[in-house]
């Protein structure tokens, strides 16, 4: 068994046991930093996969920014958590189907007659190869349909995520166009005619 065979297994088995410890961990920061340690060992399969730049642009931008984002919003937090278990086996018929439903793509698409591992292509790439280049003519080129529609998505997801925000507060300063265009040089503007004021001594 090669040496890169032995690190796959290593880091697909510490994988599936930290994304299994997020869902099922009582603690929301020990689920954050189990979650961390799967986004490592992630980014270890891709290195693997001779796709550094994602794997470094995982490491710096989940690990290095989300997740501490992440971690430190759940520690600032008083999270109930007997209150968020409540719905959970109301909730788990949907996540159970949902779940076999996904790992039945997986199969299929993993042993298909055309999707199967057999056929992926195996290239012997050039010392001078740069994947952040090809992925840069990838995505600019063959998807810059699909790679501009998701940042639509992403786009109206923040728009939305901050209207709902701020929906509900009653604390924060907002704008209304029409109140600003309806407003009178008089209801801004007060004209006060004071007496002259002499000084001491004359």
């Amino acid at each position: 068994m090669e040496f890169k065979t032995v690190l796959f297994y290593i880091f697909a088995t510490v994988l599936i046991v930290a994304a299994l410890r997020v869902i099922s961990a009582r603690n929301p920061v020990h689920a954050v930093l189990f979650l961390v340690l799967a986004f490592i060992n992630a980014a270890g399969l891709w290195v693997l996969l001779q796709a550094e730049f994602l794997a470094m642009i995982l490491i710096i931008v989940y690990v290095g920014a989300v997740m501490v984002l992440f971690l430190f919003v759940v520690m600032m937090l008083d999270i109930n958590i007997e209150r968020v278990r409540e719905g959970f086996w109301r909730y788990l018929p949907l996540g159970a189907g949902i779940g076999i439903l996904l790992a039945a793509e997986m199969t299929i698409v993993l042993t298909g007659r055309y999707f199967g591992l057999e056929n992926l292509p195996n290239h012997s790439f050039p010392a001078d190869y740069s994947n952040t280049k090809e992925l840069a003519r990838a995505l600019f080129t063959e998807y810059y349909f699909p790679f501009e529609l998701a940042s639509m998505v992403l786009l109206v997801a923040v728009i939305a995520a901050v209207t709902l925000t701020m929906r509900s507060r009653r604390d924060t300063k907002a704008v209304d166009p029409a109140t600003q265009i309806s407003v009178k040089r008089a209801d801004r503007i007060r004209l006060v005619r004071m007496a002259a004021e002499k000084e001491q001594g004359e």
